[in-house]
């Protein structure tokens, strides 16, 4: 089936994955705002002086504001719905650059900051929920994928625009990514999964009706609504997670975030230009950040098109091996050469990272989200997502406080060594206990799942 056919049987779920997932690039143009903000304050003309201690903590701020986030959407998308839970995440954001653009103190930042995290917190268990419960099954995984790809394109924006502008411009500048997603997304239907669980069956066929563009649905709408009704037959809390029934479920959750977290790439983002003042090449810090930006972003548009081909399991093994790869030969790098090292062998660590992000793309950092959209019934995937940033946003504050720590105190080598490592060991659990699910409803990925062997 060529692009033009499939976009025209799938336009309208297209229309709405593109408008949710504007709330991933306006939390993701905030997260990745320190690269080029960080230096800037650092710097001899700072517009608000900081030491390097207050500059890791700006960068901490984001992930502790992270941990509340899906405590908020947790319950509030179960209550209010999936669109408007979305939605309402672009008011702390708009306050942030308010006070970013603002503010002349180093607590102002601290506080947009924690605002901007709190967003992100809340948005990213929505989105992959909004996304599966609308979607075909057919593309459900390219669907998913679409969250990472408007991450880097937030990342590659920000690189792009941010050495380039005043430290008040680019508040302003990057506030408009919340404008651009409530006025895209506000016209986007609830989900007909929501809408059954509410009882609003008439609006749900309506809604199913404009995702599918037909109004002969009544043979899906009758399957949805038998899964909604099987999962409010079971328990719905939040404890309800970590008991047997779920074990494989959240053993799988818990193998993704140690892949998607330990590697580092958190930790990279948010100090890119930093790291990239420690390589010796002909390109600036600045430009190399942009680079960045761009190959990261080519990397992640295939998995989009691979991962409903290839397979979720096969696309995560590779990503995993490359990942490794890459911070495996910028450990050797930076243990052999220092982080003061003037040669013209930094190429080998701009390109290892290079690699490393590309590798990281095609796998790690999308094809997670299309299994966690289909791996919980209904009644917990709520729960199941606001656990899954909650535990992320920890290992996030955890790892990038440390990793200013140990580049300060030791050198670039330790904390890609450890990255390296945790690479390999995730490779492993990958290879163990990840199973493949593409093409499967979601009723038959959670039969899969359920019935988890230890080696697939």
């Amino acid at each position: 089936m060529g692009f033009q056919n499939v976009f025209q049987k799938y336009r309208n779920e297209l229309i709405a994955t593109v408008a949710a997932t504007q709330s991933i690039f306006m939390v993701i143009m905030c997260s990745s705002w320190s690269s080029p903000a960080l230096p800037k304050l650092l710097a001899a003309d700072s517009p608000i002086p900081i030491t390097a201690d207050e500059g890791s903590w700006i960068v901490a701020f984001q992930p502790v504001g992270a941990i509340f986030g899906p405590i908020f959407s947790s319950v509030a998308m179960d209550r209010i719905g999936r669109k408007w839970t979305l939605l309402s995440t672009a008011i702390p954001v708009l306050i942030g650059w308010i006070l970013t653009g603002m503010g002349n103190s180093v607590g102002y930042l601290y506080v947009a900051r924690f605002l901007f995290g709190f967003s992100y917190g809340a948005a990213y268990p929505v989105v992959p929920i909004y996304l599966g419960e609308m979607a075909s099954d057919a593309v459900r995984g390219a669907y998913g994928t679409m969250i990472t790809l408007m991450a880097k394109k937030a990342i590659l924006v920000m690189y792009t625009i941010g050495p380039y502008l005043e430290f008040r411009e680019l508040a302003w500048v990057s506030m408009t990514s919340a404008a651009v997603f409530v006025f895209s997304f506000m016209w986007m239907p609830e989900t007909p999964y929501f809408l059954i669980g509410k009882n609003k069956n008439e609006l749900a066929e309506k809604s199913l009706a404009w995702f599918r563009q037909s109004s002969d649905v009544s043979a899906e709408l009758e399957v949805m609504r038998s899964s909604v009704e099987k999962s409010n037959q079971e328990d719905t809390s939040f404890k309800e997670l970590f008991s047997p029934a779920y074990y494989n479920n959240m053993r799988i959750v818990f193998v993704l975030i140690f892949n998607m977290q330990f590697t580092g790439i958190l930790a990279v983002h948010g100090y890119a230009q930093i790291i990239f003042e420690k390589i010796s090449t002909s390109l600036t810090p600045e430009e190399m950040s942009i680079v960045l930006g761009v190959v990261q972003m080519i990397a992640v548009v295939f998995p989009v098109f691979l991962v409903d081909r290839m397979g979720r399991r096969p696309l995560l093994l590779i990503s995993a091996t490359g990942t490794t790869t890459g911070l495996l030969i910028c450990t050797i790098y930076f243990a052999a050469a220092g982080d003061n090292y003037q040669g013209s062998l930094g190429w080998i660590a701009f390109v290892s990272l290079l690699f490393y992000i590309i590798s990281y793309g095609v796998g790690l950092a999308t094809v997670p989200f299309a299994i966690l959209t289909e791996i919980f019934p209904k009644n917990i995937r709520s729960y199941a997502a606001s656990a899954v940033t909650v535990v992320s946003a920890i290992v996030i504050f955890v790892i990038v406080k440390l990793f200013q720590i140990s580049l300060e105190t030791v050198g670039a080598y330790l904390p890609f060594g450890v990255f390296a490592v945790c690479g390999a060991i995730g490779l492993a659990l990958i290879y163990i206990y990840i199973p493949e699910t593409k093409g499967r409803s979601l009723e038959e990925v959670q039969r899969i799942v359920t019935g988890l062997s230890t080696k697939l």
